[in-house]
Order: C-alpha cells, then structure tokens, then sequence
C-alpha cells in the first residue's frame, strides 16, 4: 500500500518487504515468508555498491521479525550518512484495540533503537500506551496523558508525533492528536473525526503512506499535512463501506474480504483531497 499511494503522490520508491504474505493478517490464514537481517543486509549492501543508496525519505511498517528491526537500525544510521536531511517516518506496527500481533521482543527495539532514529513517527494509541506505559508507568487515559506522552517521544529525538487514532473523544468519533517541533516552535492540535461501524486493515498503513507524502507537499505543515491525510482516509473509508454493503447485500454481514481498502477507486480523493472535517469551534464572542 505505501508504494502505490506514494507512486500516486509523485515519489520514486524503492520497496523492501519485510514479509512477503498471501494476504494480508486480517484474515484468519495467511502463509509466506519474514525477513530476516541477513536478507535485509544483503539488499541494502546491493544498494550501496551500486550507488543507490540516497534517499530523500525512509518509510518503516509491519515488521514480523526482531533481527530484522535491530538491521533496520544500521539501515537508517547509514542513509543518514549518505544524506543527513533523510526523513525517517516510523509507523510502529505493534497492535491495536488491546491486542500486539507482533512478536514482543519488537517493543524495546523500538524504544531503545528506533525511536532516537525517527524523524516522524505515526502510533495508534495501543502503540504509543506501549511505548511509553513499560518505561514510565503512565497509561493513556485522556488528551492531557496523550499530551505527556507526545512529550516522551520529543524527548527522545522525534520531531512530530501523530497518534493516529484514540478513543480519547465521544463513542461514535475518534481523536488524532499531533505535535510538531520545528525551528524551536512546538505546535500541537487535534482534531475529532467520525468513528465508522466497521473495522478496517491497513489503515494505519495508509495514514503514513499519506502524511509522509503530504508533510513533503506543505513543506511540513504538520496541520495542514494531518487535515488532507484525514480528508484522504474518511473518502477511502466511506466508499470502501459503501461498496462493501453493495457487495454483501441488504443485510449481510460484511467479511475481510468485502472491506478491502479501495484503493484505486479513490485516486482522485489521494491526488486532491477535500476537506471533510468539521469545522474548528467560533471563538467566543469579544466583550467589552
């Protein structure tokens, strides 16, 4: 997914799989392969040797392996030698709705080797709980704790966080928080968008893949970059619920299958998204 939506968004991509499945993990079976570091080293030394080694931006996703995230270290400390402006996006796959689907061992990997590295980082709220809950006990429970724990990660080196989803706001809505430091200047907001009855795969995936593009696009205007990923997603999500009630029928429950991502019926709304998010509340009427 972040290939395609990062073609379609004018960038030159080079993809490495970090596994290589039938299917995607929403299903109930899937079969293939993880890699490995070897794997990994042996790509990248093909790179190097030939002088292909200069990228302007690093995206990292799912990653089913911890010798494999330890290699990914070594990855990102050698591009950012070849070129020290290299923005290094982290979606820190470990989870979601209180289940890890990836091995353990990955989550102080994370803490301890890849988080210093990031320049931008994108966890759901089940990800940034565990992130920060082993080291400092704390545990989202509100804006103010969502806060805190954006401050851990700039505390570690990351200049803009972005929880891309939390349960922090009413029942039918989700909240994404961000917070951006630049030139010194910290800059935080969030915004509330509508909660679908539904659960998708790969929507984490496709908010990296887009905020990576879109912070590039408004020269990392972190509000701006957040609103047209958002306004990308909610037409993406809404056609693909669409569709999906075609598909099944009046009535029918929807499967996997049916509520796989549409993509490429939504190339319009990734090249030129329309804001679909409400509007920010009045501000108080000024007296005298």
């Amino acid at each position: 997914m972040n290939i395609e939506l990062s073609l379609v968004l004018g960038f030159e991509v080079d993809t490495i799989n970090s596994v290589q499945f039938s299917n995607h993990t929403g299903y109930q079976h899937f079969k293939g392969q993880v890699l490995n570091d070897t794997q990994l080293g042996d790509l990248l030394e093909g790179l190097v040797s030939n002088g292909l080694d200069c990228y302007t931006h690093l995206l990292t996703g799912y990653i089913g392996s911890p010798s494999f995230l330890h290699k990914v270290k070594s990855v990102v400390q050698h591009l950012k030698t070849i070129n020290p402006n290299l923005i290094y996006v982290c979606d820190p796959v470990m989870g979601d709705n209180g289940k890890m689907y990836v091995p353990a061992e990955l989550l102080p990997v994370y803490q301890e080797e890849i988080v210093p590295l990031a320049d931008i980082i994108t966890p759901n709220q089940y990800e940034a709980d565990l992130s920060v809950r082993l080291l400092s006990g704390q545990k989202i429970a509100s804006k103010e704790d969502a806060g805190a724990v954006m401050e851990w990660f700039h505390g570690r080196g990351v200049k803009t966080v972005v929880l891309s989803s939390t349960d922090l706001g009413a029942e039918e809505e989700l909240v994404v928080l961000a917070s951006s430091i630049s030139n010194g200047t910290k800059d935080k907001f969030n915004t509330h968008i509508p909660r679908l009855p539904v659960n998708f795969t790969g929507t984490g995936d496709l908010f990296a893949a887009l905020l990576l593009a879109w912070t590039h696009r408004t020269n990392s205007d972190i509000k701006r970059s957040v609103e047209a990923t958002l306004s990308t997603m909610q037409a993406i999500l809404q056609r693909t619920l669409t569709e999906a009630r075609r598909e099944a029928g009046d009535g029918k429950p929807l499967t996997v299958r049916h509520l796989e991502l549409k993509l490429v019926q939504s190339l319009e709304d990734i090249r030129n998204p329309v804001s679909r998010l409400p509007p920010p509340p009045s501000p108080p009427s000024p007296t005298l």
